[in-house]
């Protein structure tokens, strides 16, 4: 593959030495030069590379002196044409001919009466590809006079408004005029030269007669992109355009192909040009959208809106007009109201989902924000700031000024309830964290004291059944013992005095305060998880104000259970039918050192360190031992399953270990060698973007994973291989 590669190359190598020689040998045959110029177009471009080694071995020079030393208007023009294409074709060959002289010729070529309309064309393509993307060529062109002459060329290649394309002359003439218009919007923008731009001015009042006298495709397509290129970003060249009544003119463009879109679509769409045109004019001076309230610029603008045929990008250009119509005149605010402007971008907000279009459909509702707020407050109070005349007599005019009134009240109420809901949720999140915290410490305090009574009641207990043993004869102490238990208070007073833990969770008043504590609070937890989810629901029609973030990875809450509470069922049915038993004596005899450690005191820890601790358990703390690991047990699995949540040391080692093993590694890329076209589509994404890689990568249909750095690489290898080729 690689041979067959090389072969081509050597191949086309070998074909421009030839062509370059026939040429020079030919200087007597102006028809054989022409057909040795195009197969060396034609090869430049089939092959990006061609270009470079045509450069290398001063094909480019020669051609050039061959342009402007050549007595025949043909050779002329197929040079310049060749020139222009590998110039187009290859950024390093862009550069090469970016030179004053060649911009001196091409002046002379087109200054020149007895140049012809073709060779004038050729000369004006020159120019703009060495112009496009490139400070210099826009320097070189001012500097040279070029622009100048460009300028000319503007106003006398037609000297008629009706063109008749039908006529050969007229439809060559035609083409060069388009082609100056193209080559000025080049020489003001990308990059943008505003001393370019303030030349080009002096050509407002031609361009604002071709609007007016001629409202064509063909014209109105070129003329407004040459106004916009001009007018952009540049206050000064803004303001000299609305002097000479530019908007005026676009204005009136604009409302007869409105009308005229109810016909044709061609109408809408030429409708949309003008309309970018406009807001190019008024968008870093937002003052002069008074001019447009004298056109009703924003009702026909929402009227332009309801067309069918307009797609997304073309909505967005009109819904952002009337964001800079609207931004600081109360007059086209008031029309946007009138003409029912808020319910189509409310509904434009809702349905599209473009996020630019909805940026601009929500610049227009602020806007009109406060000239709602004002219709809402009074008929009597309101009024413009210079116009309070002409609104009395819009209120004579207009009988059902009060179905407008009920409008904007509803529009009004539904923007300031978006924003009520919004204020609403961070009160409400508050509160609930709040209210989690005092639950949190009613639950605590509860415990506490619920154990502190059990402690106090202790020794009583012990006291008590001391006494009634000491009455009672020894021999019978089992039986009268057993009997004595069916008593419920006794039965309280034997559980109170064998366990103080135990017995803070058998009393029902207190077991009844634990459940609606626990109850309610996971009550609690289920009514923050539907808010949360709510307020996601309503963060996405919130209109003026972003919507609350969010909180992503949250982790999962548990209820607060403790594990005393999950084996109550079970203590209870042992501790009874332990009780019920006739084998007190055995109770007896296995006391362990829960039993006995009653009147120490007591808590969570040294507590169950204790009964792991004591080699021989009663039935009682081994159940709430066994409890106890098993909830621990089944605790810890659940959080290192879902959470990743380490709890010991030795745990988080094998954890860590295991993700490095099994994630951890890195897999390299699979390399994939550059196929010929994608080697093309490099060389004429540097041609046309120079070295903007990810422009170039998003332009083109590279494979699957390559990136920007790839292709950079890729670049300057290919470069540098063709230098070392070079003879």
């Amino acid at each position: 593959m690689e041979s067959e590669d090389t072969k081509k190359i050597q191949e086309m190598k070998t074909d421009l030495n030839l062509l370059l020689e026939c040429l020079k040998y030919q200087m007597d045959n102006p028809f054989s030069q022409k057909e040795v110029l195009v197969t060396i177009h034609s090869i430049c471009q089939q092959n990006s590379n061609a270009g470079v080694y045509f450069r290398e071995i001063g094909g480019l020079m020669f051609i050039r002196n061959l342009a402007k030393s050549s007595e025949h208007s043909m050779v002329k023009e197929a040079a310049l044409y060749t020139l222009g294409a590998v110039a187009e074709q290859n950024v390093f060959c862009q550069q090469t001919l970016c030179t004053s002289e060649l911009f001196e010729d091409l002046t002379w070529f087109l200054s020149n009466n007895d140049s012809n309309t073709n060779l004038k064309r050729m000369s004006v393509y020159v120019i703009l590809v060495l112009v496009s993307n490139n400070r210099t060529g826009q320097t070189l062109v001012r500097e040279t006079g070029c622009i100048t002459v460009l300028t000319q060329l503007f106003r006398t290649v037609l000297s008629k408004y009706e063109l008749n394309l039908s006529d050969k002359n007229v439809f060559q003439s035609y083409q060069l005029w388009s082609s100056v218009c193209s080559t000025l919007c080049v020489c003001v923008n990308n990059p943008q030269n505003d001393e370019n731009q303030m030349l080009c001015c002096s050509l407002f009042p031609y361009a604002n007669d071709w609007l007016i006298n001629c409202i064509t495709p063909e014209v109105i397509r070129p003329v407004c992109s040459f106004i916009g290129l001009t007018l952009a970003n540049n206050t000064f060249v803004q303001k000299y355009f609305i002097s000479v009544g530019g908007l005026d003119v676009l204005s009136q463009v604009l409302v007869q192909l409105e009308s005229d879109s109810h016909k044709t679509v061609s109408s809408a769409k030429l409708a949309v040009v003008v309309t970018k045109t406009v807001d190019a004019c008024i968008a870093d001076n937002p003052t002069f959208g008074v001019i447009l309230s004298k056109y009703q610029i924003v009702s026909k603008l929402l009227t332009l809106l309801l067309h069918e045929s307009l797609d997304s990008g073309e909505k967005f250009s009109i819904i952002l007009t009337l964001g800079h119509c609207t931004e600081d005149c109360e007059e086209n605010q008031y029309d946007l109201f009138k003409n029912n402007g808020l319910p189509l971008m409310i509904q434009a907000l809702t349905e599209s989902q473009s996020e630019e279009l909805n940026k601009a459909a929500t610049f227009v509702l602020h806007n009109c924000k406060k000239i709602t707020e004002k219709l809402c407050l009074s008929l009597g109070e309101y009024s413009f700031d210079e116009n309070e005349k002409q609104l009395e007599d819009i209120n004579m005019k207009e009988k059902n000024l009060e179905e407008y009134w009920k409008k904007a009240k509803e529009i009004l109420h539904r923007i300031e309830q978006l924003e009520r809901e919004g204020n609403e949720e961070k009160i409400q999140r508050e509160k609930y964290k709040d209210n989690v915290s005092s639950m949190n410490i009613n639950i605590q305090n509860t415990l506490k004291h619920l154990h502190g009574d059990s402690i106090g009641r202790g020794p009583e207990a012990e006291d008590k059944d001391k006494s009634q043993s000491r009455k009672l004869p020894s021999c019978k102490s089992h039986g009268i013992l057993t009997t004595a238990c069916t008593n419920d208070h006794q039965m309280k007073t034997l559980l109170k005095s064998t366990n103080p833990v135990d017995a803070c969770y058998r009393e029902s008043g207190q077991n009844k305060t634990l459940y609606k504590a626990n109850s309610s609070y996971s009550q609690n937890l289920q009514e923050r998880t539907n808010f949360e989810k709510n307020s996601v629901s309503q963060s996405s029609d919130h209109v003026f104000k972003p919507p609350i973030p969010v909180v992503k990875n949250r982790k999962q809450e548990l209820p607060v259970t403790d594990p005393f509470t999950l084996c109550s069922d079970i203590i209870n049915k042992e501790v009874i039918s332990f009780l019920a038993t006739d084998s007190h004596s055995k109770m007896l005899k296995y006391r362990c050192s829960g039993c006995i450690a009653v009147g120490k005191s007591l808590n969570s820890r040294n507590f169950s360190k204790l009964l792991h601790s004591c080699p021989y358990q009663c039935d009682r703390h081994k159940v709430i031992v066994e409890a106890e690991d098993r909830y621990k047990s089944e605790l810890r699995k659940s959080l290192i399953c879902n959470k990743k949540i380490l709890l010991t040391p030795r745990r988080r080692r094998q954890l860590s270990s295991e993700s490095t093993t099994s994630g951890g590694i890195k897999k390299r890329r699979i390399r994939k060698n550059f196929t010929k076209e994608e080697v093309n589509y490099l060389f004429n994404g540097v041609k046309k973007m120079g070295n903007h890689w990810n422009l170039i990568l998003w332009s083109f249909p590279f494979q699957q994973g390559r990136k920007a750095v790839d292709l950079a690489h890729k670049y300057h290898k290919l470069t540098k291989g063709s230098k070392h080729e070079a003879p």
